[in-house]
């Protein structure tokens, strides 16, 4: 498989978990609105994800993927299917130890995350904490058999499976919200029930992809297996790479722990406006940024370790210039189309116009950053596949400082949206530091026709905007009706697209060859 057939299969079914995740968020918009519990399920559910991209799809992925590459590139698939074997073990019995820990810590946990919570909201983040926490276990699981998956180059499952957990939701907001209410039962604790039965699923399908390719893992129940398991070379390497790896993500998600907690003291609905802004904000990056990065791990690792340099280069190259490509349309359209899709998307039910408002401004200040964002998904990795982790990690703890700088300086005069003008900042200089460590080591070495490319890009991003300008402006996108809003929406953003594009065929880029790789 073509690595950009490879990406765009990640890509497509990632758009599908995207979209069956606006419809969970925009049922969950009209039913329970922004209050106070929604305040308190959007941190309660955000303690075990970021715990999830803390262990599972953070340090412990990227610390795996590359030892596990290399290993099957090295050593043959019989030594990394005993690799596996070993790994899975100690990562199970580390989750199990984990999930106890964390259902007795759930109050400790919410007052880390958000102590400006009313006492009635805390209360119902501490339950909802202690219902989900288990879905760490799931999800970390998950990771580990999508990272064996995507070795052996099967990409398409992995990919799929998050639609499992919106569909869960889907089903606990469309029909659990109203059974709850009937039991005279506050409806949002439904969606603490449709995440846990999420979580099992995505997990109980990897299982049997798994068992068909040979590459079920065998876990280690007695003490001695689980003994022989921390002692087993592989899973010391990881360790040791998992070390830096979970600083760096650390520092991470300390920046998303402040950002929430800061959140927390301004006006109520703060947090829910932000966590709106995300999910838009996470469509391109993981349609590129996280797609490109999870083809990209692997092959890096194994042209790194068959001594493959020119390789090596060449995928990194190829990279950055679909990261231009397609990320800096998006962060133009996150700039200059943040209120239509806002509104579209979300303005039913008890979403009101101000919350349209203040969601739409936050969205707007992630435009600033996106293409940052996205290219650390394709930067970083560069380092990982080397096995170093060290140098993402100290300069992701600089960025931290930085982006609390941001927000010092910021927050007194935008609120909410600073806290993600500060993020965005902070990914751009994030993209750029690393850029410039990968050049400076010759890792990675620019291919020549990058100011032409870059012109053609940019200059047809800025015809695209000034379309999507007009289209902001000409229309009431808060008070039409929402299925003509709806229609309206489509219409401009592909009309966005053919400018786009138009303007890239007329300027003579090649997509074609681009894209052939």
């Amino acid at each position: 498989m073509s690595l950009f057939k490879a990406a765009s299969t990640v890509s497509l079914l990632t758009l599908a978990s995207r979209i069956t995740g606006l419809v969970r968020d925009l049922l969950m918009a009209s039913a329970f609105g922004v209050s106070g519990l929604t305040d308190a399920f959007n941190v309660a559910f955000r303690i075990p994800n970021l715990l999830r991209r803390l262990f599972g799809e953070g340090a412990f992925s990227q610390a795996f993927v590359p030892v596990l590459a290399s290993s099957k590139a090295r050593d043959g698939d019989e030594a990394t299917r005993r690799l596996i074997d070993a790994v899975g073990t100690a990562l199970t019995w580390v989750l199990v130890l984990t999930s106890i820990v964390g259902v007795i810590a759930a109050p400790l946990l919410v007052l880390a995350l958000a102590s400006g919570l009313d006492a009635s909201s805390f209360d119902a983040a501490v339950l909802m904490t202690r219902w989900m926490f288990p879905y760490i276990a799931c999800m970390s699981l998950v990771a580990f058999s999508a990272g064996i998956l995507n070795t052996w180059k099967h990409f398409a499952l992995p990919a799929a499976t998050p639609v499992l957990l919106n569909i869960s939701m889907i089903v606990a907001a469309w029909l659990g919200a109203p059974w709850f209410e009937r039991l005279g039962i506050e409806s949002i604790y439904v969606m603490a029930l449709g995440v846990m039965v999420g979580g099992v699923l995505q997990l109980g399908v990897q299982i049997p992809a798994l068992h068909k390719r040979g590459l079920l893992p065998r876990i280690g129940a007695s003490w001695s297996r689980i003994r022989a398991a921390w002692r087993d070379a592989g899973v010391r390497q990881v360790l040791s790479l998992m070390l830096p790896a979970l600083l760096g993500v650390g520092v991470a998600q300390l920046s998303l722990l402040i950002n929430t907690q800061i959140a927390s003291y301004l006006a109520a609905g703060s947090v829910t406006w932000v966590w709106y802004a995300d999910r838009l904000m996470e469509f391109p990056t993981a349609l590129l940024g996280v797609a490109l990065g999870v083809v990209l791990t692997p092959q890096l690792a194994a042209a790194r370790a068959s001594g493959d340099d020119a390789r090596y280069s060449q995928m990194l190259d190829w990279g950055l210039r679909l990261v231009l490509l397609l990320a800096l349309p998006c962060a133009a359209a996150l700039l200059t189309f943040a209120t239509p899709l806002i509104a579209t998307l979300f303005h039913h039910g008890l979403f009101s116009a101000d919350d349209v408002e203040r969601s739409a401004l936050a969205l707007a200040f992630y435009g600033i950053g996106l293409l940052g964002l996205v290219a650390v998904k394709v930067l970083a990795p560069g380092y990982y596949a080397s096995l170093d982790i060290r140098t993402p990690v100290k300069i992701a703890i600089v960025v931290l400082v930085i982006t609390q700088l941001f927000n010092a300086l910021f927050v007194p005069f935008l609120q909410h949206a600073a806290l993600t003008l500060s993020i965005g900042l902070g990914g751009l200089i994030n993209a750029l530091w690393l850029l410039r460590g990968l050049i400076r080591r010759g890792s990675y070495r620019p291919h020549v026709g990058w100011g032409v490319f870059g012109a053609q890009v940019v200059g047809a991003t800025l015809l695209m905007s000034a379309f999507l300008v007009w289209g902001s402006r000409s229309f009431d996108w808060i008070g039409t009706a929402a299925l003509p809003r709806a229609g309206l929406l489509g219409l401009l953003v592909t009309g966005a697209a053919a400018v786009y594009f138009g303007a890239l065929l007329v300027s003579g880029l090649n997509l074609r060859q681009l894209l052939r790789r």
